[in-house]
């Protein structure tokens, strides 16, 4: 297990490629993602205040690329469109890594993955998960979510290790299994809004094991059948959060209380799932402000 002080703080690394950005083009660049950051209440927004504030600029940078590539995938008009906004979003992230011209969030993203030598393939992994939604909406099983877990969730966690030095065989496998602990309750508490752009997360064999048909999805109110199958998907998810908090024993402490704000972040998102008796059909199940408060507040004095 890493061993570090209390008052540890990660420092910026040198960069890998030695470009130059004009002071004004990489102040408004950052301007940028840090609005795109701040104007959502994600857990993972939250918890950027919980870091060194050295620290929070590069989170905020690494956060604008994931939603804006999110938003790409999930609001455009038609899967057609999508895909060619994403390609254009992989040509801007390729120019960036062939170190060649790139503007916008690129400028700052940038930045922080040349002071972090922060490598490519996990932000080629969450565009193609992206790409996938747009072609793949149904899942036979659990191995076929999982691995697109691994694409979607995944190297968002695997970035974060390379932005705090972090990266070990152990820490990654950690990481691994809290993102898809993350991703999965994301997908319980969203099948309703899921189901308005067409996409079902649930594995279809675990839907045919508890009797659910697709035409269910639709109803007004959860019934009995999908009760169950939502309970068993809970427990499942909840298996894999409290698997990668241990994660938290590993890293700096200063990013432990991000890891464990994630964690329990989504803990309290499936007990919420579990307060509507699993019935995510008619609303979807929330996490209150003063909860949320609450964590926040236990896990910057270390109680969480």
């Amino acid at each position: 297990m890493l061993n570090f002080s209390q008052d540890n703080r990660q420092e910026p690394r040198s960069s890998n490629q030695g470009r130059q950005f004009s002071v004004n083009l990489l102040t408004e660049s950052r301007l940028e993602t840090r609005r795109i950051a701040t104007s959502r209440t994600e857990n993972f927004v939250v918890a950027s205040f919980l870091l060194p504030k050295a620290m929070r600029q590069s989170f905020y940078d690494i956060y604008a690329f994931c939603r804006v590539a999110d938003d790409l995938s999930d609001d455009s008009p038609s899967p057609a469109v999508a895909l060619t906004r994403l390609d254009d979003f992989q040509r801007q992230l390729d120019d960036l890594f062939a170190n060649r011209a790139v503007e916008g969030l690129f400028v700052a993203l940038a930045d922080t993955i040349d002071r972090y030598s922060l490598p490519k393939q996990p932000f080629d992994d969450l565009l193609d998960a992206f790409r996938q939604d747009q072609r793949k909406t149904r899942y036979a099983d659990i191995d076929e979510v999982l691995e697109y877990c691994q694409r979607s969730a995944c190297p968002v966690g695997r970035i974060l290790l390379h932005l705090t030095d972090c990266v070990d065989p152990q820490n990654t496998n950690l990481s691994d299994r809290l993102c898809i602990g993350l991703q999965l309750t994301n997908f319980l508490q969203d099948v309703a809004r899921d189901l308005q752009i067409k996409r079902v997360y649930l594995p279809e064999d675990q839907m045919q094991r508890f009797g659910v048909h697709e035409a269910m999805l639709y109803a007004s109110t959860s019934s009995p059948e999908f009760r169950q199958l939502l309970k068993s998907e809970c427990d499942r998810a909840s298996d894999y959060l409290h698997q990668g908090l241990e994660l938290a024993n590993h890293v700096p402490r200063w990013f432990a209380a991000d890891i464990r704000l994630f964690a329990h972040g989504g803990l309290a998102t499936l007990n919420a799932i579990r307060r509507v008796e699993f019935d995510v059909l008619s609303r979807r199940p929330t996490v209150s402000r003063w909860r949320q408060a609450a964590m926040i507040a236990r896990a910057a004095v270390g109680l969480l």
